[in-house]
């Protein structure tokens, strides 16, 4: 007789729970809700989802700051039906008693093999879930150890983060002979392009690929890099991921015949109607939000718009400046880096909480590094590879940047320094000037400079900073900065622009 599973995934949510953008008016097929209407259970069911739920949106900055729990947050995958979740590297963001009090709501079980107690065990181990149809299937969750790069030390106390695929290895061998069918919950992506096997990255940041590879799970659930990826086998696994903030879910088909497994799946885009009965749950925590995020807190003379990615990014915009001024203003540095994210909102004349939050949604904190010239030479030279030309001679975003994921946050802006990139020079020799206060560097010279955290761990391919030392961290989230400023300048912001060209 046949035995087959079905798995609903969502990864990646960002806390948007209800249908909206809290951009635009009206309602948006994205978030929580617009997918899990969706679901329909039944004994051969299991709803998964790949984690960073609790971090990303105006919503989940407003839980944070003004609630103090994430425990709402476990009430609204109660209501979905999720029965297995793991975490992920924005889940730790606001420390572990938030985390927990997420968790401790959830009637679900949280799976995240390489999150360890002090003794070493595990401290969300696997599961055996068994189906109403006996088929015993394995649940393994883990998280990529790049969250000890990012996160702050006193966001994990009690806790390490260990090497994933060691901690997926042993517990998949120690699922031997107890299962049928074994399923792998990563909160991580693709170092490989899985269309032309091209090697993305050498980090350890991702490895789903190597997993494939070395590990020989059923069915491999993914996340972290917010692309779609559409069912698969790769090297013998069944993979899939989906796209952020609920715009879509994954519907995993596991079917047993004739001694062996069949694999489908479907992508599912968020959509229809979101229950009565969930709305008026939540209504309250909803219209505190919004109340919260319609808060005004300062005036500009003219709204801060965006552009294209390679106009905002080759002719400089004011959003960039803002950041870059706000970090110069709270760390004293000379220099100040900052980048905009994929989908960059700009700021109204009147600008409300909700507005900033949306401007720079990361919770990032920044640091202060002192770096030489020719680490900074090479930084402004991984951002010039951001671009190249057309044959017509425009400028366009390279393939790079934008294949399989787009990554427009990994060019960066700089502050406090005069520079100038040659885009018809070969890569690595395209800073052509570059000068601190009218004078040109030089590779020895030393200076102090600001760039978020995530920046500071070399992430984006800025190895350059890793090893220089660290002269100071700001714990207070970039976010809140901002909202401090607007508090000392309402009506007037006095930016320091940056000053380049791109050739």
């Amino acid at each position: 007789m046949d035995k087959q599973l079905t798995i609903y995934f969502t990864s990646d949510l960002h806390s948007y729970i209800y249908p909206t953008d809290y951009r635009s008016p009206g309602e948006r097929d994205l978030g929580l809700f617009k997918c899990a209407n969706r679901f329909h259970k039944d004994g051969s069911t299991l709803v998964i989802d790949g984690g960073d739920l609790l971090q990303g949106s105006p919503l989940g900055a407003y839980c944070h700051d003004t609630i103090g729990s994430a425990a709402q947050f476990g009430e609204m995958m109660n209501c979905c039906g999720y029965d297995y979740v793991t975490l992920g590297n924005h889940d730790f963001n606001f420390g572990m008693p938030y985390l927990e009090s997420y968790l401790d709501a959830l009637d679900g079980c949280c799976v995240c093999e390489n999150v360890r107690r002090p003794d070493g065990t595990s401290r969300f181990p696997a599961r055996v879930r068994v189906l109403e149809n006996g088929l015993r299937v394995g649940l393994v969750g883990i998280v990529t150890d790049y969250v000890n790069v990012w996160e702050r030390p006193e966001h994990l106390a009690g806790i390490a983060v260990t090497d994933p695929m060691e901690a997926a290895r042993q517990a998949l061998e120690a699922l031997r002979g107890k299962t049928d069918l074994t399923v792998c919950v990563y909160h991580g992506g693709f170092e490989r392009d899985l269309a032309s096997d091209r090697v993305l990255s050498a980090t350890r940041e991702n490895i789903a690929y190597r997993i494939c590879q070395e590990l020989d799970f059923d069915i491999l659930l993914t996340g972290h890099q917010h692309m779609s990826v559409p069912g698969q086998m790769v090297q013998g696994t069944f993979v899939v991921q989906p796209l952020d903030k609920g715009q879509e879910f994954l519907r995993v088909t596991a079917v047993r015949r004739n001694g062996r497994w069949d694999f489908s799946s479907r992508t599912v885009p968020a959509g229809g109607s979101c229950p009565d009965r969930w709305l008026a749950e939540f209504a309250g925590m909803e219209r505190g939000a919004q109340n919260w995020l319609n808060q005004v807190v300062g005036h500009l003379p003219a709204p801060m718009t965006t552009d294209t990615p390679v106009a905002m990014a080759a002719r400089g915009n004011a959003l960039a400046d803002l950041f870059n001024t706000v970090q110069l203003a709270a760390s004293g540095a000379q220099i100040s880096v900052t980048s905009l994210p994929n989908d960059p909102a700009g700021l109204p004349q009147t600008v409300r909480r909700q507005d900033v939050l949306n401007a720079y949604p990361y919770a990032n904190t920044l640091t202060i590094l002192r770096i030489t010239g020719a680490v900074l030479r090479q930084a402004m030279e991984r951002s010039a590879e951001y671009f190249t030309r057309e044959p017509d001679g425009s400028l366009r975003v390279s393939d790079e940047f934008l294949k399989p994921k787009v990554e427009h946050y990994n060019y960066d802006y700089y502050a406090g320094v005069h520079y100038v990139f040659d885009c018809a020079r070969p890569r690595g020799s395209r800073v052509v000037e570059l000068n601190v206060d009218g004078r040109p560097v030089a590779d020895t010279d030393t200076f102090t400079a600001c760039l978020s955290s995530y920046r500071a761990s070399g992430t984006g391919g800025y190895e350059c900073y890793v090893g220089c030392p660290v002269l100071g961290e700001i714990g207070t989230e970039m976010s809140d900065l901002l909202l401090d400023f607007f508090r000392v300048h309402p009506e007037h912001l006095p930016l320091k622009p940056g000053t380049f060209r791109v050739l």
